[in-house]
């Protein structure tokens, strides 16, 4: 067993112009060497159960070594060439990956030991040997030849054309030009970071930082709307084509293993089960949410009319506009107002300090760091109750042009103990200086995801290392963080003003009342993306555009804006495929999660370590109801969630 008291190095990262040759190296380099370990796995087996196990998962974190880097540098890099090898890194692994998994003298190597043996020994190991070989059953290595030969191709294909997809979303920035006029309205940092050009004209483009606040903000209904069609139609007509190969080899794998559905295959590996638990989950949820979210378009409707009496209904060129006009008018919320309290660098500080606080953890300045970009800034993470490094974090969280378009968490490094650290990147699209405080919510989300790969990669197994349990329960501990972007204690420890004075108590509580405003109808649209998802995988699907039509106008209470077709720019039917109701299913079990902190004392170190310990720290090394049930002392309810969206 590896030691785990050897204190591992960070990555050493190469200079940002050498990236695209270090990644090439690092590809044959690690790609020969599993070659290799694979073959001598093969010629020699280990008739030990905990010994081939072991080996085998040194060969995962060879893959591991070379896949994390090249996609977060295939979405994050800012050089093309390093952006394209990392593409063509990542099609080799799975492609590897694939040949590995239908390779039936490898399977015998496993299908000849007994987890049963091993549980005695190395609990861990076993229920390591078990999930390896459920690999091999939904990989189809029991199909006959020409069978396992076509699903390779339909593997390969998948990565390419989900690949492409990605790309053509990042690469499609579109814009509006707008005379000055038309900027009544917008913040005035806003206008100050958008000079007029010399054709007199104001540029705003479909990238978050002026997406966002324009549909918020502007007066302008015409400008607003010409945007928001812009953003819809990105990568569109590209990605419609190869939205619909990607279903279709989804849907012919799935059959070809054994599954009468993707979704249903997708869904095995996951807390949900069935592809038809996720069709009644998105339905339960939209009945649960429908009386708030009518309350909520009603509202909407009402204040459109004072504007536009003939309207009949809103949609989403204006609803975004007239929510933050009810929050003003109602609940005395001005977004204008609040922005003043949240200047990146002392939010970027601020969530440091928080997660810090809550977790035990310290971040240190990573002076040794090489970055790939300026605005790159890198920590070492540390324990605070010893001091022990456990990880390295880098924060990229401007846009720029040909990065990834929204915000995540990648991988640089998966932790194991004694052997290397966990690496991750959070990479954003927040602007500089004044951000919205949903931008706060946003980072306090994705920074759950980085915690969580750091805390997990202390483990002896890379196959449990980070971010590994089921599917639906990653956004769990991210939703969870946002609870303390809404707390007036936590924000007024780096909302500050000009100033210095820190963001009043009664306008946090009036926040938290506007934000309720909404959660209905915001339900309902995110019930209207997990349909997408589930249903253009369930079945046939002719034309993406009238299905997204038909299921906008049968879940969201914003009708379909004629002329939009957002599904090719839903970058999640990639990564997410059918899953998309993850989202929402994450965040019954995060409301749950909540329920066993104390809103009075939120930083409470008994609650917040047996989290940290029970929940985050374990990985994937139990299954997210024990991991649960471990901290709450109990399995998991929907109370708390019900509760949450009644009031």
């Amino acid at each position: 067993m590896t030691d785990s008291t050897a204190a591992p190095h960070p990555l050493e990262l190469p200079a940002p112009s050498q990236t695209a040759a270090w990644l090439e190296q690092r590809t044959t380099t690690l790609l020969a060497e599993a070659r290799d370990a694979v073959e001598r796995l093969k010629a020699d087996r280990p008739t030990d159960a905990l010994e081939a196990v072991r080996r085998w998962d040194a060969i995962e974190l060879m893959l591991r070594n070379l896949g994390a880097p090249a996609h977060t540098f295939s979405e994050l890099h800012p050089e093309e060439e390093a952006r394209a090898r990392g593409d063509e890194a990542v099609q080799q692994v799975e492609r590897f990956r694939t040949e590995l998994s239908l390779d039936r003298d490898l399977y015998e190597v496993f299908a000849a030991l007994d987890p049963a043996e091993l549980a005695g020994r190395d609990p861990l190991a076993a229920r390591l040997l078990e999930r390896v070989l459920r690999d091999f059953r939904r990989s189809g290595v029991n199909t006959d030849e020409a069978t396992r030969a076509r699903l390779a191709e339909i593997s390969d294909r998948i990565v390419v054309v989900g690949q492409e997809f990605g790309r053509e979303i990042r690469d499609d920035v579109r814009s509006i030009k707008v005379t000055p006029d038309r900027l009544a309205g917008m913040p005035e940092d806003w206008v100050e970071a958008h000079p007029v050009g010399e054709d007199g004209l104001v540029e705003v483009t479909t990238d978050y930082p002026d997406y966002v606040p324009f549909l918020m903000f502007a007066d302008d209904a015409e400008s607003r709307r010409r945007l928001m069609i812009h953003y819809l139609n990105r990568a569109w007509p590209a990605n419609d084509a190869r939205l619909k190969e990607l279903v279709e080899l989804r849907r012919e794998y799935a059959s070809l293993v054994g599954y009468d559905s993707w979704p249903d295959y997708d869904t095995e590996v996951k807390m949900i089960g069935s592809g038809d638990a996720v069709a009644a989950f998105i339905d339960q949820v939209s009945e649960a949410a429908d009386a708030s979210a009518r309350r909520d378009v009603a509202l909407l409707l009402e204040r459109l009319r004072q504007d536009r009496p003939d309207a009949e209904h809103i949609d989403r060129a204006d609803a975004a506009y007239y929510a933050e006009k009810i929050r003003r008018e109602r609940f005395d919320v001005d977004a204008q107002q609040v922005r003043r309290y949240f200047d990146f660098t002392r939010v970027r500080d601020g969530l440091l300090d928080v997660t810090g606080r809550l977790l035990g953890l310290e971040y240190r300045p990573a002076a040794d760091a090489v970055v790939w970009h300026p605005d790159v800034d890198a920590y070492d993470v540390h324990l605070t109750d010893t001091g022990e490094r456990i990880g390295r974090i880098y924060l990229d969280l401007h846009p720029r042009e040909g990065k990834y378009k929204h915000a995540a968490q990648f991988d640089l490094s998966p932790g194991v103990a004694g052997r290397q650290l966990p690496e991750g990147v959070l990479g954003c699209n927040i602007g500089r200086g004044l951000i919205e405080h949903d931008d706060v919510v946003t980072l306090f989300h994705e920074f759950g995801h980085l915690v969580h790969h750091v805390l997990a990669g202390r483990g002896p197994y890379v196959r449990f290392s980070g971010v590994a349990t089921e599917w639906d329960f990653v956004e769990a501990p991210s939703q969870l963080l946002e609870e303390w972007a809404w707390d007036a204690e936590v924000l007024r420890t780096f909302a500050l003003d000009a100033d210095g004075n820190p963001i009043p108590e009664e306008l946090v509580a009036r926040m938290r009342t506007a934000n309720d405003f909404g959660k209905g109808s915001d339900a309902r649209t995110q019930m209207f993306y997990a349909a997408l998802s589930y249903r253009l995988h369930a079945e046939p699907v002719t034309d993406v555009t009238e299905l997204t039509k038909e299921l906008q106008n049968a879940y969201s209470l914003y009708p379909y804006v004629d002329g939009t077709h957002m599904a090719a720019s839903f970058g999640h039917l990639d990564g997410y495929s059918s899953g998309y109701y993850t989202y929402m299913w994450s965040l019954v079990i995060a409301k749950d999660l909540f329920s066993a902190f104390d809103r009075a004392n939120m930083f409470d170190p008994e609650v917040a370590r047996r989290y940290r310990d029970l929940v985050l720290a374990p990985g994937g090394q139990k299954d997210a109801a024990d991991l649960v049930a471990d901290f709450l002392g109990r399995p998991y309810s929907v109370d708390a969630f019900a509760a949450w969206l009644a009031e």
